[in-house]
């Protein structure tokens, strides 16, 4: 039963990488690219603990929240330039 929880979850899991990159090329403004690649990063992280909880290594929640400081930064950054209009 765990097994097939864990495979609807990996398919909810890339039908949301697959919206999320389409609003990515899609998008009209900035700001919604911006939120596309911001639910892009969370899809990732997502990912990478389902991969950590499927393999049983622990390690891979360490590059999760290494990833999830570095998409962090990187979106505010992002926000920062998109506000000022540069």
């Amino acid at each position: 039963m765990a097994d097939l929880l864990f495979n609807i979850a990996a398919f909810i899991m890339v039908i949301s990488l697959i919206l999320a990159v389409f609003r990515l090329l899609r998008g009209p403004t900035a700001a919604d690219r911006a939120v596309a690649l911001d639910a892009m990063t969370i899809v990732g992280l997502s990912m990478i603990g389902w991969v950590a909880v499927v393999s049983g290594r622990v390690i891979y929640l360490d590059v999760a929240l290494v990833y999830g400081l570095i998409s962090f930064v990187g979106v505010v950054a992002l926000a920062r330039f998109v506000e000022r209009g540069v």
